[in-house]
């Protein structure tokens, strides 16, 4: 402030950064252009200008944008006059207001009816926005809302003319009336391509001549959030679907009260279906679509008599069936009860405590169709996966150990033992298991898009693998480990973490797999040794795999080897000698210090408004990979540095496998071959030295 003539000339409100507080004002003025927006920080560290901004989108129609690089990141919906239709669960007591001046400047700002409750947002720096408040003492903040929950609040997650739906699996689908646009892209989980109509409309035919009773018709979706590119008009509600049925352009509308008629003549674009409030939104479509709709009451009637029916029957079949079915089962849990190599405890066909279900053999034949080649879901050294259905319609993953596998009933019931006491969100769940004679296997939760190495090696489906896919897939692998080295009950070293056994759920979400290795650590216990070398080399420890020495940082080192796969798309061991490296360590390593690091970055998700963060994921990878334990962070220190908690990190050293040159290898290829296999089954039989 001017002292002399109390004038203000800068004030920190017209000059945000990353947090909106009460009173301030975000604005964009339609004529001059100018703007006032958020911007996020480049980590929760560093108040450096980020990749997001937030801010008001001037329209007839008014809402908040996220923006990441320039391009839509998150979409509120329209405001309604008190709220803003796409975020219902917002919590709107904080007196929002989006004002219109007329001159081409909206703006929106918020004060909280209660003064003695601090409230404010923040943009992160991964493009959230999120809502915390705090008493006076301002010792715990609470966060009550944030912008990004699920997958389908990204903008435009299933691309144009999709919906999407978390609570469907998939989540994304086609409106009514299209159909993707690319089925295999589709099939495989990229909707980007979006939806394209099945018929023309009846308007859009060349002769331009509608038959009598054929017009064109409009299904309702309800809970909505509405499209984006909405077009206001004046219309009445009676009037808004006739002035659309009228425009051929039109093609669909919406009706709000507080808003007035919005039509679109653009791609639908981030649609999404809300459990509750929404908007009910009206999609144009040809009167063949309409007689579907139609029929499908009649459909609906006669599947309900058909229920009845089936209902009559099976109460009918199950008073003959159960009796025998209670035999059996007596039979079963005699049998495994007194196996003097199993020591099970067997009750209502659960492994008592552990909470494991025992899966009758035969039902498994069923689900799997006589575990048919068509179901194979892949193979390994333990045998082969299945995908199932149980008649419940539970669909599954089969683990069916192969009888010449090394991998035996110790390394079965250590996996049933072991993640029977573990649930996280990053880790795989075990449904059951079956022992009947020689058959051994284990009944997981079904994962529709397999293992991370079908993806991230198959350059058909790379694609798929944006750089945030990417990153969520290294940070949830991060909070896994985390979870199995610390915060579960049981300290678990996995000792065999690898692409092919993290799989990955219908929204890319990372879970780890196959404990059959792992071992359970003491409360004070901070390294083991074993004669027994297990696990898959080019991911094991240099200590691990010459001297049957492990520990939490064993599995670091297999993280930070996963984590650089990850970025590069490539292979540990798919180098060659042209490359003057023979594995992925040796390689990074010749690059970083070449000044070159940005050369091992797949070409595919080498944007530049994200280099800064791949980067630093990079570096993190090779403190990873260190060639003497004490030199690897812990798995806790790692996941914050991948949050950018830790501002500065440490230059790495040589990491280990790297010190053997190309020249020196083709002496004995048999000896490359042992450190750097390309067999992906889990090595069970080498002995420490």
């Amino acid at each position: 402030m001017d002292k002399n003539s109390g004038r203000i000339t800068w004030q920190s409100f017209q000059h945000p950064s990353h947090a909106f507080l009460q009173k301030m004002q975000l604005s964009e003025n339609m004529k001059t252009g100018e703007k006032k927006a958020l911007t996020s920080w480049k980590s929760p560290s560093d108040p450096a200008v980020g990749s997001f901004s937030v801010g008001i989108h001037p329209s007839n129609i008014p809402e908040i944008f996220v923006w990441g690089c320039s391009r839509p990141y998150w979409r509120s919906g329209p405001w309604n006059g008190q709220t803003l239709i796409g975020v219902p669960e917002m919590n709107y007591l904080n007196g929002f207001h989006i004002i219109d001046d007329q001159d081409g400047n909206v703006s929106v700002t918020f004060e909280h009816a209660y003064a003695s409750i601090l409230w404010y947002y923040v943009l992160s720096p991964q493009g959230t926005i999120m809502e915390m408040y705090s008493d006076d003492s301002m010792e715990n903040w609470v966060i009550t809302w944030q912008s990004h929950k699920t997958e389908c609040d990204f903008y435009g997650k299933c691309g144009a003319f999709g919906i999407c739906n978390t609570k469907n699996s998939p989540i994304c689908s086609c409106l009514r009336g299209y159909e993707p646009r690319n089925i295999e892209e589709w099939s495989r989980g990229n909707w980007n391509g979006g939806c394209v109509r099945k018929r023309p409309l009846q308007c859009e035919m060349i002769n331009g001549s509608m038959e009598e009773g054929k017009a064109d018709g409009f299904i309702r979706l309800t809970t909505i959030k509405v499209p984006d590119f909405a077009e206001w008009s004046v219309a009445l509600e009676d009037d808004c679907k006739e002035f659309c049925l009228k425009n051929c352009s039109c093609i669909a509308y919406v009706y709000y009260a507080s808003i007035g008629c919005m039509s679109w003549s653009r791609n639908l674009i981030d649609i999404q279906k809300f459990s509750s409030n929404g908007a009910d939104l009206y999609i144009r479509v040809p009167y063949s679509e309409l007689d579907k709709s139609r029929d499908m009451k009649a459909t609906v009637t006669v599947t309900v008599i058909i229920g009845v029916i089936f209902i009559a029957v099976c109460t009918h079949f199950s008073r003959r069936w159960i009796p025998k079915r209670r035999a059996k089962k007596k039979s079963k849990e005699m049998l495994l009860s007194d196996r003097g190599d199993v020591h099970l405890n067997v009750s209502d066909g659960k492994i008592l405590g552990h909470n494991i279900n025992l899966v009758d053999f035969w039902k498994l034949v069923t689900a799997t169709n006589n575990f048919d080649e068509a179901n194979k879901l892949g193979q390994g050294g333990f045998g082969s996966v299945y995908r199932g259905r149980l008649p419940e319609g539970q669909e599954i993953a089969v683990k069916r150990l192969s009888r010449a596998s090394a991998q035996g009933l110790e390394e079965f019931m250590n996996e049933v033992v072991v993640i029977s006491k573990l649930q996280h969100r990053n880790l795989v769940r075990l449904v059951g298991c079956c022992i009947e004679g020689d058959e051994k296997m284990l009944i997981y939760e079904y994962m529709p898009k397999k293992s991370l190495d079908a993806l991230l090696f198959n350059r058909l489906r790379q694609e798929t693998l944006d750089w945030k896919k990417r990153f969520s897939i290294i940070e949830g692998i991060g909070r896994g480990l985390l979870y199995l080295h610390r915060d579960s009950r049981l300290r678990i070293i996995h000792r065999d973490l690898k692409a092919s056994n993290i799989l990955l759920d219908e929204d890319l979400n990372p879970k780890i797999s196959d404990f059959g290795m792992a071992r359970i650590f003491g409360g004070n216990q901070d390294q083991a040794n074993t004669i027994r070398v297990v696990g898959t080399y080019g991911y094991m420890s240099p200590e691990y795999a010459m001297q049957g020495r492990f520990s939490e940082r064993s599995d670091v080192f297999s993280f930070g080897v996963l984590l650089l796969e990850i970025i590069s798309g490539r292979r540990n061991t798919s180098f060659h000698h042209d490359e003057q490296s023979w594995c992925l360590l040796g390689y990074a390593w010749k690059l970083w210090n070449e000044h070159n690091i940005e050369a091992l970055i797949d070409g595919s998700i080498s944007e530049a408004c994200f280099q800064e963060e791949i980067l630093r994921c990079i570096h993190v990878g090779l403190l990873c990979v260190q060639e003497f334990v004490r030199d690897r962070p812990s798995i806790s220190t790692v996941v914050s540095m991948l949050c950018s908690e830790i501002a500065h990190l440490p230059p790495p050293k040589q990491p280990a496998f790297t010190e053997r040159q190309i020249a020196r290898d083709t002496e004995s290829s048999e000896h490359n071959q042992n450190n750097c296999s390309v067999d992906r089954a889990s090595i069970t039989t080498v002995q420490g030295r």
